[in-house]
């Protein structure tokens, strides 16, 4: 089997809360996804998609997506898209870094090996661990009463997992925890992410203010040092995320004892394959995950259920379900939240059924 043809399309997905907003003022409307079909000389294709948190989050931006798979894809016609290893390999000699370009062709052959083996992705990538596992919601920056009005939302509709947007003022921020946090029943977890927005001060005040809240404190600061400083002046579990972009910051954070929980995002680390290897790592080393991406629709969802569903349940602090925050359909076949939670699809590859006339003519091809 041959790849022979790489395409790619770009879709806009408008948001149903109107816009999200974090740390520094930062605020999208409208997320602008790329979704990649990689097709082979025996007929079958598989899709990807990657859409980044605007170009202010990480080292990631859409037209750069876009862009850097003009540029690989290429190097990539002729490969073998289910020797994945090798196909990582191939890509990282062909275009050093840039992660997030490759994550979307590596999900897509994910998808083609599931059709060619007649297995759902999550089989592939270690197992499926139970019926289902358990989401949390982003609850986007706003007045602290607001947020709190937006957790009695979602606790409504079933979820037990909150992952509150802080990171600007702290007065406000320490506000906007206890606002939260009153509205918790036994059972839910509150996580306070700063996104990098605190500095060393004012993260350490934040943390102070809210000792006695049952709450995590999530990428304080902007570096590794900042936050491994704030980690030891805190008991509150504590989470990493921007800093953590592969092997070596996750085998770091581990010796320092730098983090209880870690943010495995499939694009941040090039795909499923790497984010398998991060995940795989995380559970020897008795690290819990919560899995996720930058942003995205239906295939990202999709990709993100397939990598929860097949993480042991114990390791799996959480996940995320990004198709339901977004008003624009992109695929048949995606996992859809129930009571909270998700579950990986049972049909070959990732299961799903790109919808063409969403998708359009591609704005990248390769052949």
């Amino acid at each position: 089997m041959k790849i022979t043809r790489i395409s790619a399309h770009q879709v806009d997905l408008p948001l149903y809360e109107g816009s999200y907003k974090w740390s520094g003022g930062k605020s999208v409307d409208v997320f602008d996804s790329t979704i990649v079909k990689v097709e082979t000389d025996d007929g079958i294709a598989g899709h990807g998609e990657v859409c980044p948190l605007g170009p202010f989050y990480l080292p990631a931006y859409a037209a750069g997506a876009r862009a850097g798979i003009a540029e690989l894809g290429p190097h990539l016609l002729g490969e073998n898209p289910i020797e994945l290893d090798k196909l990582n390999r191939r890509m990282d000699a062909a275009l050093k870094e840039h992660a997030y370009v490759k994550s979307a062709i590596d999900m897509a052959c994910w998808d083609i090996l599931g059709q060619v083996a007649g297995l759902p992705v999550c089989e592939l990538l270690g197992g499926r661990y139970g019926d289902d596992f358990v989401l949390y919601r982003a609850i986007s920056q706003e007045a602290p009463e607001a947020m709190a009005g937006r957790v009695a939302e979602y606790r409504a509709e079933g979820y037990r997992r909150f992952q509150l947007k802080v990171g600007g003022d702290p007065d406000v921020d320490i506000e906007r925890i206890r606002a939260v946090a009153d509205k918790l029943k036994p059972g839910d977890k509150l996580i306070a992410d700063a996104n990098t927005g605190w500095l060393k001060h004012e993260a350490m005040r934040v943390v102070r203010a809210v000792r006695d809240v049952d709450v995590y404190i999530e990428q304080p600061c902007l570096s590794y040092e900042e936050c491994l400083s704030i980690r030891r002046h805190t008991d509150h579990p504590f989470v990493l995320d921007e800093d953590i972009d592969g092997m070596t910051p996750l085998l770091q954070g581990h010796a320092d004892l730098a983090m209880d929980v870690v943010n495995i995002k499939i694009s941040k680390f090039g795909g499923l394959t790497k984010a398998r290897q991060a995940r795989d790592l995380c559970v020897s080393l008795g690290i819990a995950m919560t899995i996720e991406d930058s942003w995205g629709g239906d295939i990202v969802t999709a990709a993100i259920a397939h990598l929860a569903h097949s993480t042991p349940t114990e390791f799996l602090f959480t996940a995320t379900d990004f198709n339901s925050y977004v008003t624009q359909p992109i695929a048949e076949g995606a996992p859809q939240r129930e009571n909270g939670r998700l579950a990986a699809s049972k049909k070959p590859g990732l299961g799903i059924e790109p919808l063409q006339e969403v998708l359009g003519d591609p704005v990248v091809t390769v052949e």
